[in-house]
């Protein structure tokens, strides 16, 4: 694991004091990734670690973030084995064509666990939804069902907290979800968040190009 982050902890300020559930999501969203290196070489537990990886590879696209996944039907919690399942949706994008097949089912296995560890928390309802958003209709796709996932997230977010997940990233998800569906009220909603100074990584959500 020490080899993952040696490179990006030589770009790193002195090393924060606060935990990975403290201080995971800034980092995430304000685009510092060294800092989120420094709090994985820090994790202690399974759950640590698989937030600071789920965080940290679509920062960098380091494909050793990857490369070592738990079996899912070693998660102990939801969150574990929905990040267990990113991690395999990650594994698809950093390698050739014909492994989709076989990362796809072992993505869809670790959040069918998930679901049916607890399907409401925060981590499961996020993956999920990205899952539904992202995968073409012949695999399962479906933006309207992401949309209705995304719309939980933000409800559930409200009364159930997650560590490394800000409320706002429930705000992003429902918006492009509406944008992949066209929607009249995006560029409404796109605008309101916009106008609420959002951090670095938001702020390029709602301002690139469309897929």
């Amino acid at each position: 694991m020490l080899s993952l982050v040696l490179p990006l902890l030589a770009l790193a300020a002195p090393a924060p004091a606060a935990t990975p559930s403290d201080s995971l999501s800034h980092y995430y969203l304000h685009l510092e990734p060294a800092r989120i290196a420094v709090l994985l070489e820090r994790a202690h537990t399974r759950e640590q670690l698989l937030l600071c990886r789920y965080r940290l590879y679509p920062l960098t696209r380091d494909r050793a973030l990857v490369a070592d996944i738990p079996p899912a039907a070693e998660a102990r919690t939801a969150r574990e084995a929905a990040l267990i399942a990113a991690m395999w949706a990650f594994r698809i994008h950093a390698s050739p064509p014909w492994t989709l097949p076989t990362y796809g089912r072992r993505s869809e296995a670790a959040l069918d666990r998930a679901r049916a560890l607890d399907a409401e928390d925060p981590y499961v309802l996020l993956v999920e939804g990205q899952a539904l958003l992202y995968k073409p209709a012949m695999f399962g796709g479906d933006p309207r069902a992401a949309l209705r996932t995304f719309e939980r997230l933000r409800a559930t977010l409200a009364r159930r907290p997650a560590p490394g997940m800000d409320p706002l990233e429930a705000d992003i998800w429902v918006w492009m979800a509406m944008r992949r569906l066209e929607m009249p009220g995006a560029e409404a909603l796109r605008r309101r968040l916009l106008a609420g100074a959002p951090p670095p990584l938001i702020r390029q959500f709602l301002t690139a190009p469309p897929d």
